[in-house]
């Protein structure tokens, strides 16, 4: 199992909206993040930071990813909530959210 962390801002003007989304998060966009792998998948919210959190079970996480993206379900969510969010300065060009690195854990 690998951890991954991320971090993306909320638009102040879309913040009920994101809030509601994730209020009743699409069963089929909940299968698809279980199909690939992807357990415990949380979201914090600070003032207008997003912090994604989840842990991967999968065997190849970049073929996982590309499954997710090329889902239906998944574009037709993202195509709702991607509005909602603005990237972070630094945030490398393949990714959406900002990812953030591991330096600590404990069971």
């Amino acid at each position: 199992m690998r951890r991954y962390a991320m971090l993306i801002r909320l638009a102040e003007e879309h913040r009920e909206t994101y809030l509601r989304l994730h209020e009743a998060v699409w069963p089929e966009v909940a299968e698809r993040i279980r199909a690939c792998h992807i357990r415990n998948y949380t979201i914090f919210l600070r003032g207008d930071l997003l912090v994604g959190y989840y842990e991967y079970h999968g065997a190849d996480h970049a073929a996982d990813m590309a499954a997710m993206a090329a889902d239906p379900a998944t574009q037709r969510w993202w195509a709702l909530t991607d509005p909602c969010q603005r990237q972070l300065d630094g945030t490398p060009a393949d990714s959406w959210w900002a990812p953030a690195d591991e330096i600590w854990h404990q069971d």
